[in-house]
């Protein structure tokens, strides 16, 4: 694709300046092990969470006292293949790989997957990359290493350490990635990735680094495992998660990793890529002492954050279709979210006397997943770039449209209860994300889809190209096994989409990924 062709005219740089591009996405979830198998169990409105039996929690390691407790709730989002990692390609030998969480190894294969998404190989990369992400306390070292004396004769109390803390996530993710940028672990419970992402792209606009990414991780073990829900406390008692519905009253924990490259519009546009959704403005900020405890939600901040965001995006409330909220499904936890951004939607509204009604979908994809704690947040940024782009709003499970929950009569937002289309009216499709973190950290983005020109997919051939030329198309792994399984996916991925122009993937293969 000639690159000169997706360059704004002059009259239109204002459209660039400021925004930044999602080149790049990967992700593992719940019964999805990539963004577009997310998207298609979302459009196909499946609930991911697992159930599981006694012998199944037996042999994970859940103590026999707790799964056969009568209020025991055995249910959990959980990856698949947890326990894998190509420590080859990363340099790792098979007890150092061992010895590092889970969440570390899952967090370095999804952001090179999501840098070869980008079309992206870091050491050929004119610039700096910055990497913002955040993970959970590893479970791991507490659950699987340290009872181990002979390890911690082996390598040492330290090594042990090393491997796990959360603040090494993103230096470990630089080293093994060759990302020469910032590289910043983010630590703000469950809104840190989408705080991930707002920093990723302070980072763009202050030209610290020329593409960043940003994401988060949560991996915890047992990895099939339930829990003992507490009176009043945020635990669906039945293993459900319902954000926004009448009946909401709890939430259930999940695993998932997501990771975004970023990048500055003008500069993407220039350079040809492939834009999967723009930012046009994040905001960050925390509740203070203006809630009833630590743990607490605030409206007032919850708002301020919307309003803020609403502003450096420079849009009117009115043209955003969709909101994926923070949606915990906790009786205390929705009510103040729809309050706050009823509050806040009408206090931006550009047209205050148009007629009352709910014109915004608001839904939350932990209806679908549970809540993936610190990955919440870049899920929820995945799913609505994935709606943006498909033109479709999926349904947010588990709530009647005849009772709406508390606060969303006469407000701006409708729950959708199933699979919608959006389609362009009068102007580009805008969505909106929120996390809200314990302790009062709250992250608001404002995304809109991509111009037209630069949302075609990777590889797809401009208007008369030559067909049916002989191509060689350059493939590269660390082993033959390795290589193997590149070739079988690069096949696959040939035989779904036959549009593709050979010449363009040859240029991809070539350009755009590490030379192993």
């Amino acid at each position: 694709m000639n690159a000169q062709q997706l360059l704004p005219e002059p009259d239109d740089r204002a459209d660039v300046e400021g925004r930044i591009a999602v080149v790049g996405m990967a992700g593992r979830f719940p019964k999805a092990d990539s963004v577009d198998a997310l998207w298609e169990l979302l459009a196909a409105g499946t609930e991911a969470v697992s159930r599981f039996s006694a012998e199944e929690l037996r042999t994970d390691g859940v103590a026999e006292s707790e799964y056969t407790h009568p209020r025991y709730v055995p249910a959990k989002g959980v990856l698949d293949d947890v326990a894998g990692f190509d420590s080859t390609l990363f340099g790792y030998g098979a007890l150092e790989a061992s010895v590092i969480d889970p969440q570390q190894r899952v967090f370095l294969e999804t952001a090179w997957a999501a840098l070869e998404d980008a079309g992206c190989d870091p050491d050929r990369a004119a610039g700096p990359i910055g990497v913002y992400a955040g993970s959970l306390l590893s479970t791991y070292l507490i659950h699987n290493l340290l009872p181990r004396t002979d390890l911690r004769e082996k390598l040492g109390v330290p090594l042990l350490f090393q491997g796990n803390q959360p603040d090494q996530l993103a230096a470990r993710a630089a080293y093994k990635l060759n990302l020469r940028g910032p590289a910043v672990s983010v630590q703000t419970a469950c809104s840190t990735s989408l705080v991930a992402v707002h920093l990723a792209v302070q980072s763009l606009l202050s030209q610290e680094c020329d593409m960043a990414l940003a994401g988060g991780v949560t991996v915890t073990v047992p990895h099939r495992s339930g829990y003992l829900p507490v009176e009043g406390g945020i635990e669906s008692a039945d293993g459900h998660c319902k954000p926004y519905g009448a009946n909401a009253a709890g939430t259930v924990f999940g695993n998932g990793a997501g990771v975004v490259v970023l990048k500055r519009l003008a500069d993407a546009l220039a350079d040809g890529d492939r834009v999967h959704a723009v930012i046009l403005g994040s905001a960050v900020n925390n509740d203070g002492a203006d809630k009833a405890g630590y743990t607490a939600p605030s409206v007032s901040g919850q708002s301020a954050v919307i309003r803020e965001a609403l502003s450096v995006a420079d849009v009117a409330p009115r043209s955003i279709g969709y909101v994926e909220g923070h949606g915990t499904a906790t009786p205390i936890g929705d009510p103040i979210e729809v309050e706050a951004l009823t509050a806040a939607y009408r206090a931006a509204d550009d047209r205050p006397d148009a007629a009352p009604g709910a014109w915004c979908g608001l839904g939350s994809v932990k209806s679908n997943l549970g809540h993936l704690d610190t990955a919440a947040g870049i899920t929820g940024f995945i799913k609505a770039v994935q709606a943006l782009r498909h033109g479709r709003i999926p349904a947010s499970l588990h709530v009647d449209a005849a009772e709406p929950g508390v606060g969303l009569s006469g407000s701006p937002f409708f729950v959708p209860t199933d699979l919608t289309d959006w389609p362009v009216t009068d102007g580009p499709r805008r969505a909106a994300v929120s996390a809200f973190g314990i302790g009062g950290t709250n992250a608001h983005v404002i995304l809109e889809q991509a111009p037209a020109t630069a949302d075609a997919p990777a590889g797809a051939s401009p208007a008369g190209a030559p067909a049916d030329v002989p191509v060689a198309l350059p493939l590269s792994a660390r082993t033959s096994t390795a290589l193997d399984s590149v070739a079988g996916r690069l096949a696959d991925h040939l035989a779904a989409h036959p549009e593709l122009a050979l010449a363009d993937v040859a240029r991809t293969l070539r350009d755009g990924r590490r030379r192993l």
